[in-house]
């Protein structure tokens, strides 16, 4: 049985699947390592999706803004350990006060959601406004010299998912197309009622060169650009993750 929700994203079971498949994990740790190295500690989370980095951030005594789309998932962050000390934002880099911002982030590929260039430009500019003279930018996107997407078949994705109530959900992902550096793929929730809560995204994966030049083009300085979460070179472990100055 399919879902037939107008935005299947915003389903109100999605954000506790989204956090039994997506544990904390060295991209976290590398993260917040990072905020807590950062003078002032006001932080910006964009793309905060459930919180799991956002509150680890309010844990530490950061004070954290945690901004997204998504109302369902910004719900399910307000209710975790620390949500208190978080001021959630349900909207987009436009929502953010200029010039209030000693670091902002971008985790877990939110990056390569901002498909067209104009898209990709807006936010990056966005984040300029957001973050004092000097600030910091870190975000991370797929490098596509791994081409990762070819492993995302519903053979190889397919697999099961146990919640906190003991629901068990199984899921798959599977590409649908690939064109130029855009992948598009369906993805599937299959709930114990046969409910299929499911819809098809878009990731971009630009290439070093092209991350590199819109960064800059945006106004920042790159102090850094690793191709993993133990400073390993870019090539090497299927990650693009940059750390640039306003």
């Amino acid at each position: 049985m399919l879902s037939f929700m107008t935005d299947p994203e915003a389903d109100p079971r999605l954000p506790a699947v989204y956090d039994a498949e997506n544990r904390w994990g060295a991209d976290d740790d590398f993260f917040l390592a990072l905020v807590e190295r950062q003078p002032g500690r006001r932080v910006l989370d964009l793309g905060c999706g459930t919180g799991r980095l956002t509150v680890a951030i309010a844990g530490s005594a950061g004070q954290v803004v945690g901004v997204d789309p998504n109302g369902t998932s910004v719900e399910a962050a307000r209710a975790k350990p620390h949500g208190d000390r978080v001021g959630w934002v349900q909207g987009t880099v436009a929502c953010v006060r200029g010039d209030a911002t000693d670091i902002a982030v971008m985790t877990s590929h939110v990056a390569q959601v901002f498909i067209t260039d104009a898209e990709w430009s807006s936010v990056l500019t966005g984040l300029k406004h957001a973050l004092v003279p000097g600030g910091t930018l870190a975000f991370d996107t797929r490098d596509p010299r791994a081409r990762e997407w070819e492993t995302w078949t519903a053979a190889q994705t397919r697999g099961q998912v146990t919640l906190p109530d003991g629901t068990v959900v199984e899921g798959w992902v599977e590409v649908t197309s690939v064109v130029d550096d855009v992948v598009t793929f369906a993805w599937h929730n299959v709930f114990p009622d046969g409910t299929d809560v499911s819809g098809v995204s878009s990731l971009r994966f630009r290439s070093e060169d092209v991350v590199r030049r819109t960064v800059e083009a945006a106004g920042f300085r790159i102090r850094d650009v690793f191709g993993g979460w133990h400073g390993d070179p870019v090539g090497t472990a299927g990650e693009i993750v940059v750390v640039a100055e306003a």
